[in-house]
């Protein structure tokens, strides 16, 4: 959507927020944060739990446009998408294919590597692979200390740092009640950085980047969302160069895995070598009290609430003339 934004053109419009992923109470407080800025700037937003309700009766109770502040499985990984395609209702953020691409930690390394995207070196657990004698394989082949997470989860949950190998197997086995598929990550000592990313191809921007200062360096799901004792700068103070370069960086990694609307991109930046290493990148990205996006788009002059109504503009389909084509 260009020129000025008219809350009145969107229609009715669905919040979806909680879902059936182990982030939903997440999901619940960013949806409502999203929903409360919605409905001040006079869109006719309202609330809708894909737990709770249907989906089909999106289409029956006329909602046009969709914000989907989803996290993790079941809003994020392209299922929910898919069903808002075939419903045809434009919704918020990247498409079917970026989503589940991005849901998978192991897939969108794949990419990254075969684009020429640094990130952390890497072994698979799958499901059965989780017998000691391969586990304690993971170690020789990483290092130590090194990262066990599920593959396909967010918000820091299940992750794991492991410093020696007597811990490896709780770790693997405390990820895979989660997820099937076990990722275990070279560790990477240095900064811990986020840049949120706005728009689709050619003309998506970086936002400014975030250095996260976490107590003991543990930036967990507790200390994500329900502490105040976890830093957050920005300006992010990193050397002269850094900030644009990784900007840089992060606007390729996106691009390349075809994501649009937004995104966040987490990064690791080695102390030794000030090398950058992506670690993952969120496609649907919290909007709570503590959450990144709107603390960087603070940064940039953009407020909450015009940060939500702009989302809200950009909701698309993967193939939009469908829809034009029925109005």
């Amino acid at each position: 959507m260009t020129g000025p934004i008219n809350p009145k053109d969107f229609g009715k419009v669905a919040v979806l927020m909680g879902g059936k992923s182990a982030e939903r109470e997440v999901s619940l407080m960013s949806g409502s944060g999203v929903l409360k800025a919605l409905q001040s700037k006079g869109v006719d937003a309202h609330a809708f739990d894909p737990a709770e309700r249907d989906l089909v009766e999106l289409k029956r109770k006329n909602f046009r446009r969709v914000f989907i502040a989803l996290h993790g499985r079941f809003g994020e990984d392209g299922t929910v998408q898919g069903a808002l395609e075939l419903l045809g209702i434009p919704y918020t953020g990247s498409g079917v294919m970026a989503s589940a691409i991005a849901i998978d930690k192991t897939m969108t390394k794949r990419v990254w590597l075969a684009e020429g995207v640094p990130t952390p070196r890497y072994t698979l657990l799958r499901r059965g692979a989780y017998e000691r004698e391969q586990v304690m394989k993971v170690p020789d082949d990483l290092g130590l200390p090194l990262i066990v997470k599920p593959a396909r989860e967010g918000s820091s949950i299940g992750v794991a740092k492991v410093q020696g190998y007597s811990e490896v197997q709780a770790a693997v086995d405390a990820a895979a009640a989660l997820d099937a598929d076990i990722l275990c990550e070279q560790f990477i000592a240095g900064d811990e950085v986020t840049c949120p990313i706005l728009g689709t191809g050619d003309g998506a921007r970086a936002l400014p980047v975030i250095r996260i200062v976490a107590p003991e360096g543990n930036y967990d799901y507790q200390n994500k969302y329900f502490t105040d004792d976890t830093k957050y700068l920005v300006p992010c103070g990193l050397p002269e160069g850094e900030e644009a370069a990784i900007q840089e960086l992060v606007l390729k990694a996106y691009r390349v895995l075809g994501c649009r609307g937004w995104g966040r991109i987490d990064v690791m930046i080695d102390g030794a070598t000030r090398k950058p290493y992506l670690l993952e990148i969120n496609t649907s990205p919290g909007m709570t009290g503590h959450s990144l996006v709107p603390m960087s788009a603070r940064a940039a002059g953009i407020s909450y609430e015009d940060l939500c109504l702009q989302l809200l503009a950009d909701a698309t389909l993967d193939q939009p003339a469908q829809e034009a084509a029925k109005k």
